[in-house]
């Protein structure tokens, strides 16, 4: 995984519970008290809110980096563009600057994904800023920025991975693309190894780091079986989503993948197509009506009607179409968004592009329908 990553370690279990877990756990090894977070990207996924403590979020006394004394800095990205705004993210670093974090996919925003190119690019920016400000001896304890990517939706869309481009930390899920959609649980971590092994230590203890954690040989085999049936996953994600933003396209409902869904290239593309696709539904009816097509034709559970509700971690109400071997895996056909403005619905996953055919049949059929 390290090597695919393009990284020089890498921790791989089945106990990380989700990314947001294995993105936590990299964060709190390598952040200390009094150190600064800056997001990249703008905003972080909804469920890193509560992780960083924003203000808010979470339950006072549950542990936040905020809590921990670690500080936190925003950068937007650009209005027109939706790429990394460079003068600001520069801007942003000062001495105690510990770890850029880089989302690489949409998560639950109206923008699209960044390319590895782009975190690439991040990444010289961090390290052009961090000379100028005198290197090393300028910063806290002698310890520069690290440069950390939640890598969720991203893996095996482009030829090589964020660490190939510099980046210190990779981190992400496995019921997720590199799951292959057999993986029952578990995630990642890859990077320096004095990162890793400081993320080793968040999810066991300090001392015990990669040397324990048993994992049965089955699980180990799904693991295995996961990754390599990986890229043929997310070659028919890929593809079940064109296929989605062609149908909304033509049927004139607008999204947030890129400007507007489109099914071929838009002129200018910065890069291949996302593993999500997000579609504007601009309603709540529309967003819980696309969302129980998607579970009405999942193998798991079609006869249930999903309601939206509260859920760990996200601040509004969201719905889940996810009728899913694997809970929660969105690798597999699934499609949720959080019950606000605009409405988006994200989609991904399909272990063939032809199942979304039947969503979207039933999403057409009720959009047109005189109730939404």
């Amino acid at each position: 995984m390290a090597s695919l990553l393009g990284t020089p370690s890498a921790i791989v279990r089945p106990h990380f519970v989700s990314g947001t877990h294995a993105i936590a756990a990299a964060l709190f090894g390598a952040l200390r008290p009094g150190d600064c977070l800056v997001a990249a990207a703008g905003a972080p996924y909804d469920t890193l809110e509560e992780v960083i403590g924003l203000p808010g979020r979470g339950v006072p006394g549950a542990g936040s980096l905020a809590e921990w004394g670690v500080t936190y800095r925003q950068v937007e990205l650009g209005a027109a563009t939706g790429a990394i705004d460079h003068v600001a993210l520069a801007s942003a670093i000062t001495p105690t600057t510990r770890v850029v974090l880089v989302q690489r996919s949409c998560g639950y925003a109206p923008r699209r994904t960044l390319t590895v190119a782009e975190i690439g690019a991040a990444v010289e920016t961090v390290q052009r800023a961090t000379a100028a400000l005198g290197g090393p001896p300028a910063f806290k304890a002698g310890r520069t920025p690290v440069v950390a990517v939640d890598n969720c939706y991203g893996e095996f869309t482009e030829a090589c991975e964020p660490g190939a481009v510099g980046a210190d930390l990779v981190m992400g899920s496995l019921i997720k693309a590199p799951g292959g959609t057999v993986a029952p649980s578990g995630g990642y971590v890859g990077g320096r190894p004095d990162l890793v092994a400081a993320a080793a230590a968040r999810l066991t203890a300090p001392g015990i780091g990669l040397d324990a954690g048993a994992i049965e040989g089955s699980t180990l085999r799904l693991m295995f079986q996961g990754l390599h049936l990986a890229p043929h996953t997310v070659g028919e994600a890929v593809k079940g989503g064109r296929l989605v933003a062609a149908v909304a396209e033509r049927a004139g409902w607008g999204g947030s993948d890129g400007a507007q869904p489109a099914a071929d290239p838009p002129s200018g593309s910065p890069g291949p197509w996302p593993f999500i696709t997000a579609v504007r539904c601009g309603s709540a009816p529309r967003l819980l009506a696309f969302c129980r097509a998607v579970q009405a034709a999942s193998p798991i559970g079609s006869y249930i009607r999903p309601e939206a509700g509260v859920t760990a971690g996200y601040a509004d109400p969201v719905v889940f179409g996810d009728g899913t071997f694997i809970d929660g895996s969105t690798a597999e056909l699934s499609a949720d968004g959080p019950v606000r403005a605009p409405f988006d619905v994200y989609c991904q996953g399909g272990s063939h592009w032809a199942q979304w055919v039947p969503v979207l049949e039933a999403a057409v059929a009720a959009f047109r329908s005189e109730q939404i």
